[in-house]
């Protein structure tokens, strides 16, 4: 072949070629991005829409509907969901992985603006933003401050530290964890307002009117000018106490304090946030949707460095959760694994080549082809990355094949023929080159279509199966160039080899032998083969209807989440007792040290807050080497936690797919109304409950549980009076709620005044009859006990929507023993059998991931296998040989799938990607033996003797390629960690595959060789036909 002729015979210009590759390979790799996974996440934009005052329906069909139907025409989108409360919509909008988040929120906003006019005048504009609108913080970091409270941590923090975090890149927005922001509140006090024929909106007049600054004109001399301003007199606490309200028929002045309590305190003190039972505020960061998680953590930390070194010697801003731990140690594991694979594969090298010299020849491919192929990442907009890196590992084995191939010839011919070095290097690659091109071109194409594959998967396997690619184009470009010219250099006659490498060598005869009169007994009963290959079939198919499916293995990621739920409508302190007892059960993990960090948090959500029945504890777990497997003391605490008698609290392990700390169960059932869906539900519940397969902490996202009171208006009644529906509802709000009438400015902050009734003397729905509202007609205050009625019920506090559909969903855990595929195949047949026929299922988070992805794995698995059949057709110019080569897939899949039965792992992602590669691998082997074969037979060998001298000669390469990328996966099975069952999962495939590759290989090829290929030619027949042809013309000519 023309590359291997020149690098025999221009040394200088195949080193060349070498060292120009690691040059840009190594300027490639620094420039690289470092992320946990190939950009998957996916263009998420949220509109959040406030209507203060509105019921969760009125929300629903006001705004949420509104607002869907304006942005269903938007490209790319690939589901909607939505949130309607009291108060608040919120709208997720999910796009195709490839949209720009960007032009994405554009056209949302472009769609919002336009619907102004369509939505009620009370409602707040709507608010677009490129976040998840989850409020999932990628990193917390602690503030502590000795002798500071709660309020001045939440000050200090606001005033300080939330912008310099805001502004670093890919932060979508900070919260404050435990904020107690400090506002002026303004205790009212009932009895004491009637008393002196006052009420709440009498109060709220006042503060709007009294506590302004306004803009008074100015004032004019010859030679200056003084504006002028009527600055505002309500600072503090006593000078908002000192706010008069009105005048009596005395001439008494009625002050704000007369009537009220008025101090100095925070907007909301119902709430917690401890780490390791120490009280705190929290900084989390969250990223923007597509922003890179590690890129973002590492900024941030970079910034905590800076703020610490400004920090008052008494305060210290603490690293606490981060999402990236997880992604740098399972980054630095494969590092670690790759540097073990390389060790083995050398070493393998070594054994079965014989002399260090010859070990230099494919060992020195590893590194080249490694570092290349960061070129080709760095081209295609890659990352390095978890898959990237993977398929690095994995491609070791790969990519010493072709020049152990070459190599194995050179020696050969060295040994079999006495050629010196220069002569067997030169005449031995040109023998295998077209092996070596033609295994290069089976694996890429393989790989290759898996690039077709669509949405997050596609991203996700593209990135790995390219990696691939380019790391084995790479190895066969320096097994045709490098290898050749190191083997004429280096190589010597007759070198004599040491005694471990003589003992190989001589247990790697006898087995040749053996194998020898085993191929000559298959070739003589070729149905021995063929039976054996039919029932290897049908007991892997047997075994792939066992191996249970999931979208991908668990991982413990050093990190998970205690949820806690209490009923609909629980306070605060109610609450708070469970989670001090909760937070006390799991301190001794803390003192053990199996635990670092202990942060509780409650209630869940930011901002105004209306229901308390939520916490989460986050719990950090120590280095991996240094506890327990993840899982397992999940499930202790798990069970330390099942006897709490008023709350549910259950552990939940984020996963990288996905993101989120979620349930993987996610099945939605959508269509009809609230009360026809909640009809459903409670019949599905009750099936579920006769006959559960394994769910565990189910749960539905709509629950008519929230105990609400309804006020019933005698509008005759209050129309007589003149009082209007506006100040009754106003009047409500105030006393009961809490409203924000104004402002005042405290050391250049601005904080809100808010009032509200005090809450000691309004326990019972009893206490809303006294409030006092004002008469417009008579002037004189009535009691809301003669114009309103209260009515007692339980609705759901949330409305939710799936793709534009009001829809229900089910949510649980699952039992070990419980595949989630199986888990969704259950639901879907509890739907199907009990429900009506317009039910829609639909699915969200992992579930929907897993749902989606098996069918398109499915089919570029098999766009694989005929791409391979149809590239080998066409390099061995015949159908029939390229099948005898296939026909070792299958068998290499059951090897594989064999691995996963054995060893209890599962179906998922990755061992999918697993087998896909089986496909190449396979195939490989199966090659070297047919184009040996051919080559014989065209030299003019007899048949039976060609397939004989092909497949012991073939015996050894076949063995040690096999071996090296067995060797490779090793390290990925016994790597510990983070990240180690993703590995673990794809080392098994990939090792039970090619071992059993390599057997069947060499029996099956063989055989059906003899069987189907005795009327085939070589690809240079055609050619050969023509020459002779044209020789005759010319001739008669």
């Amino acid at each position: 072949m023309l590359l291997s002729d020149i690098s025999v015979k221009r040394p200088v210009f195949a080193s060349v070629i070498s060292l120009v590759l690691i040059a840009f390979g190594l300027v490639s790799f620094d420039r690289l991005p470092l992320r946990e996974y190939p950009q998957i996440d996916p263009p998420v934009v949220t509109i959040d829409t406030g209507y203060s005052g509105a019921a969760a329906s009125v929300v629903e069909t006001r705004i949420t509907k509104i607002i869907e139907d304006r942005i269903a025409g938007i490209e790319g989108i690939q589901f909607v969901e939505s949130v309607s409360k009291n108060g608040k919509s919120k709208i997720k909008i999910e796009f195709d992985i490839d949209r720009d988040i960007d032009s994405a929120a554009n056209d949302v906003r472009d769609r919002v603006a336009g619907i102004s006019d369509n939505l009620p005048e009370e409602a707040d504009p709507p608010e677009v933003q490129k976040d998840t609108g989850d409020d999932d913080v990628i990193m917390w970091l602690n503030l502590v401050g000795e002798g500071m409270n709660m309020a001045e941590l939440t000050d200090y923090a606001e005033r300080y530290l939330k912008d310099r975090f805001s502004v670093l890149d890919g932060v979508a927005r900070i919260r404050i964890g435990g904020s107690q922001r400090y506002a002026m509140r303004v205790w009212l006090d009932r009895n004491l307002l009637a008393s002196r024929g006052l009420t709440a909106n009498d109060v709220e007049k006042a503060l709007r009117a009294e506590n302004v600054e306004l803009p008074a004109g100015a004032i004019e001399s010859k030679n200056r000018q003084f504006t002028v301003r009527v600055q505002r007199a309500f600072r503090t606490a006593d000078d908002f106490a000192k706010l008069v309200l009105s005048r009596s028929d005395t001439g008494y002045l009625v002050r704000l304090g007369d009537v009220a309590v008025v101090e100095k305190g925070t907007e909301e003190n119902r709430n917690m946030f401890r780490g390791n039972g120490i009280p705190q505020v929290g900084i989390g960061i969250i990223k923007q949707s597509t922003a890179n998680t590690i890129e973002v953590t590492r900024a941030a930390k970079v910034e905590r460095d800076r703020v610490n070194a400004l920090l008052p010697s008494h305060m210290v801003l603490e690293q606490s959760y981060d999402s990236s731990v997880f992604v740098e140690d399972a980054i630095e594991q494969v590092y670690f694994t790759l540097f073990i694979a390389i060790a083995l594969v050398v070493f393998t090298i070594y054994l079965f080549l014989g002399s260090a010299r010859a070990m230099l020849v494919p060992a020195v491919t590893v590194p080249i082809s490694i570092i290349a192929t960061a070129i080709a990442l760095l081209v295609l907009g890659f990352s390095v990355n978890l898959l990237t890196l993977l398929a690095v590992v994995l491609a070791i084995g790969l990519v010493v094949d072709d020049a152990i191939v070459v190599l194995e010839n050179i020696v050969r011919r060295m040994q079999e023929y006495d050629e010196p070095p220069l002569l067997a290097a030169y005449r031995g690659t040109r023998q295998v080159s077209f092996a070596v091109i033609a295994t290069t071109l089976v694996l890429v194409a393989v790989f290759v279509p898996i690039a077709f594959l669509q949405g997050d998967l596609g991203r996700l396997f593209s990135e790995f199966a390219l990696t691939m690619t380019a790391a084995v184009c790479f190895s066969s470009l320096i097994a045709l160039t490098l290898s050749p010219m190191l083997a004429s250099k280096l190589l010597k006659a007759n070198e004599t080899p040491g005694l471990v490498v003589r003992g190989v060598d001589s247990g790697f005869k006898r087995v040749r032998a053996i194998y020898s009169k085993a191929i000559l007994f298959c070739l003589r009963w070729p149905i021995v083969v063929v039976v054996g290959f039919v029932g290897l079939l049908v007991v892997t198919f047997f075994i792939f209807k066992d191996i249970p499916s999931e979208y991908a293995p668990k991982e413990d990621r050093g990190a998970f989440f205690v949820i806690v739920s209490g009923p609909e409508g629980a306070t605060y302190e109610y609450m708070e007792q469970y989670m001090d007892e909760i937070e006390t059960r799991m301190m001794p993990y803390v003192e053990t040290g199996e635990i670092v960090r202990l942060l509780l948090r409650a209630p869940l959500g930011f901002g105004s807050i209306e229901n308390f029945n939520r916490g989460a504890i986050i719990v950090l777990l120590s280095e991996w080497s240094e506890r327990r497997n993840g899982f397992e003391i999940m499930n202790e605490i798990r069970g330390k936690l099942q006897d709490l008698p008023g709350v549910r609290a259950f552990p939940v392990m984020r996963q990288g797919f996905g993101g989120r700390a979620q349930k993987p169960v996610q099945f939605v059932i959508g269509g009809g109304t609230y009360e026809q869906l909640a009809e459903w539900r409670d019949t599905l519940t009750e099936k579920i409950a006769e006959d559960n397969p394994g769910l565990k902490n189910m749960d539905w996202d709509y629950k008519e549980t929230q105990p609400q009171l309804k006020v019933h208006i005698n509008y005759d009644r209050a129309a007589d009076l003149g009082v209007s529906i506006s100040t009754i509802g106003r009047t409500l709000e105030t006393m009961l709620g809490s409203r924000r009438v104004t402002t005042y400015i405290d050391q250049g902050e601005e904080y809100d005044v808010i009032l509200e009734g005090d809450r000691d003397k309004q326990r019972t729905p009893a206490s809303l009859q006294n409030i006092y509202v004002r008469s417009d007609r008579l002037g004189s205050l009535v009691a809301l006990s003669n114009l309103v009625t209260l009515e007692e019920f339980a609705d759901s506090n949330a409305l939710n929507r799936y793709n534009r559909v009001r829809a229900l969903t089910f949510k649980a855990n699952l039992s070990d023993d419980l595949p989630l595929g199986e888990a969704l195949e259950y639901l879907e047949s509890q739907v199907r059998t009990h429900l009506p026929g317009d039910v829609i299922i639909d699915y969200k988070g992992q579930s929907r991931d897993f749902k989606f992805s098996g069918e398109s794995v499915l089919f570029i698995f098999f766009l694989g296998i005929l791409i391979t059949f149809l590239v080998l057709a066409a390099q061995f110019e015949s159908y029939v040989h390229p099948f005898i080569i296939m026909l070792t897939v299958p068998l290499a899949m059951a090897g594989g799938l064999l691995g996963l039965y054995v060893t209890g792992s599962s179906l998922n992602v990755y061992s999918q990607i697993g087998l896909m590669m089986l496909v190449g691998l396979a195939s490989k082997n199966g090659i070297l033996i047919v184009e040996f074969a051919n080559q014989l037979r065209d030299e003019g060998m007899h048949f039976k003797e060609a397939i004989l001298e092909a497949a012991e000669v073939r015996f050894r390469p076949i063995v040690i390629t096999g071996i090296t990328t067995a060797a490779g996966s090793v390290p990925l099975i016994i790597s510990s960690g983070a990240g180690a069952e993703t590995r673990m999962v794809i080392g098994i495939v990939v090792l039970a595959g090619t071992l059993s590759a390599i057997v069947f290989t060499l029996f099956v090829v063989p055989v059906a060789y003899e069987i189907l290929a005795r009327r085939t030619g070589s690809p240079g027949d055609v050619a050969r036909d023509l020459e002779m042809q044209e020789r005759g013309t010319a001739h008669k000519e």
